[in-house]
This record gives C-alpha cells, sequence and structure tokens, in this order.
C-alpha cells in the first residue's frame, strides 16, 4: 500500500554540503511522478550557490530565516512567508544572509525525470562574479 502520510519516521534526511534536507515527497516515499517536496536548512553563512534544473521548475517558500534569492540575474531577499518561482532550467541560487538557520521548502516538478537534476553553474561566468559586483 502506498503512502499517503510521510511524518518523520518516513521522511528520507540526506546530508548535503549546504545543509540538511528532509525529503517528504519523492517517488521512493510515495507515489509522486510530478512532484518533488524538500524542506531544507541552511546553517548561518551556507548558500546552494548558482546552479539549475534543466527538466524541472520550482518554487522556493520560506519558512524560517532570511534568505537572499537569485532568479536569474534577479536578486531579492526573502523572508517567512515568501517565495520564488524558477521555471525550468533557470538559474538561481539560495543564500542564507541571516544570523539564524534558513528553512526552505523546495517544490520540484515533475519528478521522474531522463537527465540529471542539477547542474552546477557556480565557477562559471557572469555567476561566480554575480554576488561579488
Amino acid at each position: 500500500m502506498p503512502l499517503r502520510f510521510v511524518t518523520e519516521k518516513e521522511m528520507i534526511v540526506d546530508q548535503l554540503p549546504w545543509g540538511p534536507h528532509d525529503w517528504l515527497c519523492r517517488p521512493d516515499i510515495v507515489e509522486a511522478e510530478k512532484l518533488l517536496l524538500v524542506r531544507v536548512h541552511f546553517p548561518p553563512g551556507k548558500a546552494h550557490e548558482f546552479h539549475k534544473h534543466p527538466e524541472m521548475e520550482e518554487i522556493i517558500y520560506v519558512l524560517e530565516g532570511t534568505a537572499e534569492q537569485w532568479v536569474d540575474k534577479e536578486r531579492k531577499i526573502l523572508t517567512a512567508g515568501q517565495m520564488a518561482h524558477i521555471p525550468m532550467d533557470m538559474v538561481h541560487g539560495t543564500y542564507n544572509v541571516g544570523s539564524g538557520t534558513l528553512r526552505i521548502l523546495a517544490i520540484l516538478s515533475p519528478a521522474k525525470i531522463k537527465g540529471p537534476p542539477l547542474v552546477d553553474v557556480s565557477q562559471e561566468e557572469p555567476w561566480k562574479s554575480l554576488r561579488k559586483a
């Protein structure tokens, strides 16, 4: 019987360089084909630097803290209750610029894709110089 509810017991936690990821919805947890949902905890100073998802669009919703959110070359400071929409294959980055932990929900779609889920472009121009400008 497929899961319809996900609690701390069923979620999968991944430790990634920019912070722990609490996976709540993905095909190996529930019968999701079109949705991924992950809660990410960014410690102070951490970031998911410029990257893109070639086959997925994304919503980033701030639960707690202060995010410097980039979508393409546009920057906005987001706080709790605010969000950003990132179209498919668009470069974006999330930076914790607050003094506490930044907590976000990331919703991505579709869940099942053919290619890589993520392409890091943080060391390519113009992205590697954009925040310094």
